[in-house]
């Protein structure tokens, strides 16, 4: 074998273990199922059509028990650091100011990483996160994580809604639209006694 065509095998022979090493690491087992921002560490326990597990928080409008609530709640679960529900602030503020004569709102923190995506959440976060993006709905720090352990989907933010009978009449995750969320408060309302939209 010439020295030339030696060379020139061993290129072509590291550029395949290169090209080999590039699909492992991009396509490969470990990365099949691509982990996104918005995807939860836990799973609460909360079943639609179930009675909803009840909680308190300390919110930046007061104390909120959900056992004591005589209106329909809207719960939403969220993390600081997360686009879609920094991005949902403005649609449950829309929705905040049209039914919150008639309906109990409360957004709970559900992560222990920051807005930074770095540090570790706290109270100061959840309320820089409130200034942030201007929102006029109650939240609540939850530095134990207890109501995301209770309510939260598979994602960030998670959304619940419950009837008067204290019973899950909507249950999902991501970023929705004002229409869905809507549909599901007026459709609760409508359950509700004296339950006129």
């Amino acid at each position: 074998m010439t020295r030339r065509t030696l060379v020139v095998v061993t290129v072509l022979l590291l550029s395949a273990i290169a090209v080999v090493a590039l699909l492992l690491y991009f396509a490969g087992p470990d990365r099949r199922r691509v982990q996104t921002a918005s995807e939860a560490p836990i799973v609460g326990k909360a079943q639609l059509g179930q009675p909803a597990p009840a909680f308190e928080v300390a919110t930046t409008q007061g104390f909120f028990d959900l056992a004591k609530a005589g209106k329909p709640v809207f719960l939403e679960v969220f993390a600081t650091w997360c686009p879609h529900c920094q991005r949902m602030t403005s649609v449950v503020d829309r929705l905040y100011r049209s039914y919150s004569s008639r309906v109990d709102f409360v957004a709970v923190s559900g992560s222990d990483t920051a807005m930074d995506g770095v540090s570790t959440s706290s109270e100061a976060d959840v309320v820089n996160w409130t200034r942030r993006f201007n929102v006029s709905y109650p939240v609540a720090y939850d530095p134990l994580l207890n109501v995301a352990n209770l309510y939260l989907e598979s994602g960030f933010p998670t959304f619940a809604v419950i009837g008067t009978n204290k019973k899950i009449a909507y249950l999902a995750s991501g970023e929705l639209t004002y229409a869905t969320l809507e549909g599901a408060l007026t459709k609760v309302l409508r359950q509700s006694p004296g339950g006129k939209r």
